[in-house]
């Protein structure tokens, strides 16, 4: 038995809750998966895991072998990945979600440089805004906005994106300029409103200027949980859109939007990399959540001060 597979398979077990799913992420068979937990068990002379047709639950001695095999994998991982020698660099399949809007703008076109650094990476990249169960669908880790709410979650800020209220000339034509944030809420003034994944709902936001606080709710005819879409819907006229100005700078220059109430200001939207806490940190992890921290730091600086939850 080569007993590091070993504990590397009874760990993927306990994190994903499934043999098959073990299987998968390790890229194994079941059988072998199964073969090395029951060989571990029979070294140790003690059941680690309870077993029935729909699920797989840790025992009470197997979560306290649990919780030193993560650490014994992450000092190995991290001995080798001080070793000097060059070749030895961090490998394997990586599987990340992040917003498309972030994917398509900023993440992607600076994918090339990442993997000229870690050519044996591999990166499987779901694009979306939706709540991922990062254990159930083997996901390394997410790029997120807003602030954490999940705290089995280890969530790292890694930047602040700036966001202005913005609308198309299409739209603006047909209901007048607005002269106070405070006209949205009402005809002729409609919002494209953005369903947050966590809460299902479009929240009203926050503006402020000069001690000066409100929120503005707003009517809609389309609500999307798409950054694209938003923005989409945006251009096409059906409502005042907010908009990371990341995402909107193009636009405007090419006077495709138009920016609103520039005395006004939104509270930035916190950026984090989260990942399971209970998940052995493995280098390619580790060197992708430091890249995306640096490219953030270039793109979408942190602004004032923030704890992070650790």
């Amino acid at each position: 038995m080569d007993r590091f597979n070993a504990m590397q398979a009874f760990a993927r077990v306990v994190e994903t809750g499934s043999f098959t799913k073990a299987a998968e992420t390790l890229h194994m068979s079941k059988t072998s998966v199964t073969q090395l937990v029951q060989q571990l068990e029979a070294r140790l002379r003690v059941k680690l895991l309870n077993r029935t047709t729909r699920k797989v639950n840790v025992t009470a001695d197997g979560a306290v072998y649990y919780e030193r095999v993560i650490k014994l994998l992450a000092d190995m991982d991290d001995a080798e990945t001080s070793l000097s020698n060059a070749s030895v660099l961090p490998r394997g399949r990586l599987r990340v979600d992040v917003p498309s809007p972030f994917a398509r703008m900023i993440l992607i076109p600076a994918l090339p440089a990442f993997l000229t650094q870690y050519p044996d990476i591999q990166i499987d990249m779901g694009v979306s805004d939706r709540m991922v169960d990062l254990i159930g669908e083997s996901v390394d880790c997410v790029v997120r906005g807003g602030e954490p709410t999940d705290l089995s979650l280890v969530a790292r800020h890694v930047g602040d994106l700036k966001s202005g209220i913005y609308a198309a000339p299409s739209y603006l034509e047909s209901t007048g300029l607005p002269s106070h944030p405070q006209e949205l809420s009402a005809p002729p003034h409609y919002i494209v409103g953005f369903r947050w994944a966590r809460a299902g709902v479009s929240s009203p936001y926050a503006m402020y200027r000069s001690g000066e606080r409100i929120n503005v709710q707003g009517r809609y005819v389309i609500s999307v949980d798409d950054g694209n879409a938003g923005l989409a819907a945006g251009l096409a006229g059906l409502g005042v859109v907010w908009l990371p100005d990341y995402m909107a700078s193009e636009h405007v220059a090419r006077g495709e939007l138009v920016r609103l109430f520039d005395d006004w200001h939104l509270d930035p939207m916190p950026m984090y990399v989260a990942f399971p806490s209970n998940l052995h940190v493995s280098a390619k992890l580790r060197v992708f959540i430091n890249w995306v921290a640096d490219l953030m730091a270039k793109n979408t600086p942190i602004v004032g001060r923030r704890m992070n939850k650790r």
